[in-house]
């Protein structure tokens, strides 16, 4: 384990935000490539090979690079530069923060730093829950968005956007839906049989509902896009 790794969570998150608060203050773009490059000596500290480090950066190039070109012809390049690099930068640091973080324990940190604002009404297990949910998100939509791709090409659409786009935002949506009326189901039960007869669960109760979270994904071609050729 290399010491990034033995870094706690909170900490990081902590350094994290400092960084990149630090980051956004800085207005020159030589000082960004020299935080670049620390950047990436923390990746070789933590001994993160190469392919990580471009992975992080590959989903960016279709934004970064007409960024770049955009700002330099309307402003000027070293102002392009500058931001093209403070993006590389947080991403990279948002990146080697995942990479070497369990989310259970990034979850729980999140958790423990958000009790303090429970007086002012913020509920610290929603907010973590939110967090793992979006965290638990990622890679189920990264894996439908390669099922529909495989999906459309088989049928002849080629790289659609529209035939990409379209079953994906469906299959979200109703992933979205199944949780939230799992966790709905969930908290009935946790509040007791008072909730349960209540105005709102009798309304929520006429629907059919998960017991559990569980994301239940659809076989590769179980849609039908209205792009498909008839």
């Amino acid at each position: 384990m290399t010491p990034v790794h033995r870094i706690p969570a909170g900490a990081k998150l902590l350094i994290l935000a400092v960084a990149g608060t630090g980051l956004v203050a800085v207005d020159g773009w030589s000082w960004m490539a020299v935080a670049l490059i620390m950047t990436l000596a923390l990746y070789a500290v933590a001994r993160q090979p190469r392919d990580r480090v471009m992975a992080q950066l590959r989903p960016l190039l279709w934004l970064l690079v007409p960024l770049f070109l955009a700002q330099g012809y309307m402003s000027s390049w070293p102002l392009a530069a500058l931001t093209v690099l403070r993006i590389t930068t947080l991403v990279l640091l948002a990146g080697l923060v995942t990479l070497t973080t369990r989310s259970e324990a990034m979850i729980e940190a999140i958790e423990k730093g958000l009790r303090p604002l429970a007086r002012f009404g913020v509920d610290p297990a929603k907010v973590a829950l939110a967090f793992s949910l979006a965290l638990r998100f990622i890679p189920v939509i990264a894996r439908q968005s390669a099922d529909i791709r495989d999906a459309q090409r088989a049928r002849g659409l080629g790289n659609n956007p529209l035939a990409l786009a379209l079953p994906l935002i469906l299959r979200t949506l109703k992933m979205a839906s199944d949780v939230a009326d799992a966790i709905e189901a969930r908290s009935c039960e946790d509040d007791g049989p008072e909730a349960a007869h209540s105005p709102a669960s009798q309304h929520t109760s006429s629907r059919s509902r998960p017991s559990c979270i569980e994301l239940d994904l659809p076989p590769k071609t179980s849609f039908t896009s209205p792009c498909s050729p008839r």
